[in-house]
């Protein structure tokens, strides 16, 4: 069997997207006959150890941050149809996802969508609400064309329902429990960042963009004070800083990034908007309590025995939710979160579940009379 993944957000700054494919392409070529192909136009940037990589024509677009969109439905079509795959995952709603359903009707080639990007979320405060009812309409349109849909977390599969993309079904992503574990911890790292003993140390790691509502994070930084110290990686332009908060370059290694998580007391995450929240279960994994809000997927990630929920877009209530998580029993919560973090979602237990649904997909489809009607409607 040859799987094609398909898609614009694969890139060399990171993102759960990027992390799943890499992820699957190194356990396929370990543990599975199947033929594995990332097809994507940022390619030549990144994923130099991934097994096949294809490099679809695009150009960049601004607001994309970094990512580049395919010319056209037709080159990703074409490339598509050259490879010959026996199934096509596309993971992003725009030429690449066309391109799939292109694939499907003309060549009688299952189609399996996987819903990364919260788009209508995004589109809202950028574009108004007006564009983001346009962007559901257009969601639904194109996934209920789709043989299968899948979704991060139950948050995105409900989101689907409610815009009529009926049937999408929940699919976790995971993390490499081997990579991501306490004993990464890096013990000098508090001497590097000239902190005092007793200091307590914070982590946020992933891109600076306004949906992660790092300026919620720096405020409550601000009202936590020197007690307190903040440390920032990722890439892109960072909020207002302040003296107990300390911005290192994103890391792509994920071995260096596991000592940067192992090395902190608990991982913040402000984002009410992440679809699934793939720096949670690794900084779990590292055994890292964790403080997020309630809302978006990190709320299904996140139990009373890992971690505290803050009320979105709330400095009070996320300094508060700080402040009570270092009253509580952090020890006996980082092995809770670690413990989380490997038994259920380390990728020997995920990219299976995977794989089974494409074997479900296929055998439904092999018993099914193919539709006639069906085609791809956008050039």
């Amino acid at each position: 069997m040859h799987l094609v993944d398909i898609t614009m957000f694969y890139a060399a700054e990171g993102g759960g997207v990027s992390t799943y494919l890499n992820a699957k392409a190194h356990w396929l070529s370990r543990r599975s006959r199947v033929r594995h192909t990332i097809m994507s136009p940022n390619v030549e940037t990144c994923g130099a150890h991934v097994p096949a990589l294809v490099r679809i024509p695009a150009a960049g677009l601004p607001g994309f941050h970094g990512f580049r969109m395919p010319l056209s439905v037709a080159g990703p079509a074409r490339l598509l149809a050259s490879a010959h795959p026996d199934l096509v995952e596309a993971g992003d709603a725009g030429h690449c996802a066309w391109a799939a359903l292109r694939m499907r009707d003309r060549h009688d080639v299952p189609a399996v969508a996987f819903y990364h990007s919260d788009l209508p979320r995004l589109v809202q405060p950028r574009l108004g609400s007006l564009a983001a009812r346009g962007t559901c309409n257009y969601l639904a349109r194109l996934y209920r064309q789709f043989d299968l849909v899948l979704a991060p977390s139950r948050a995105m599969v409900q989101q689907l329902d409610a815009i009529g993309v009926h049937g999408a079904v929940h699919q976790p992503l995971g993390i490499d429990s081997t990579v991501f574990r306490p004993r990464q911890r890096d013990d000098a790292l508090r001497r590097r960042l000239g902190l005092e003993p007793g200091v307590r140390l914070l982590v946020y790691a992933g891109r600076f963009t306004p949906e992660k509502k790092l300026d919620v994070l720096v405020r409550a930084m601000r009202r936590l004070g020197p007690r307190y110290h903040l440390l920032l990686v990722g890439s892109g332009t960072a909020p207002a800083s302040a003296p107990n908060v300390t911005r290192l370059p994103f890391e792509r290694d994920q071995r260096r990034l596991a000592r940067l998580l192992a090395g902190c007391d608990m991982l913040v995450h402000p984002g009410d908007r992440e679809t699934f929240g793939l720096i949670v279960l690794e900084a779990m994994a590292c055994g890292l309590p964790v403080v997020g809000v309630n809302g978006g997927g990190i709320a299904e990630l996140v139990d009373a025995d890992t971690g505290l929920l803050a009320e979105p877009d709330s400095v009070d209530s996320f300094a508060g939710a700080i402040e009570a998580l270092y009253q509580r029993d952090m020890a006996r919560m980082g092995t809770a979160a670690r413990r989380k973090a490997a038994e259920r979602y380390d990728w020997n237990e995920i990219l299976p579940q995977v794989l089974g649904r494409y074997d479900g997909l296929l055998s439904r489809r092999a018993h099914a009379a193919p539709d006639p009607e069906r085609a791809c409607a956008v050039d």
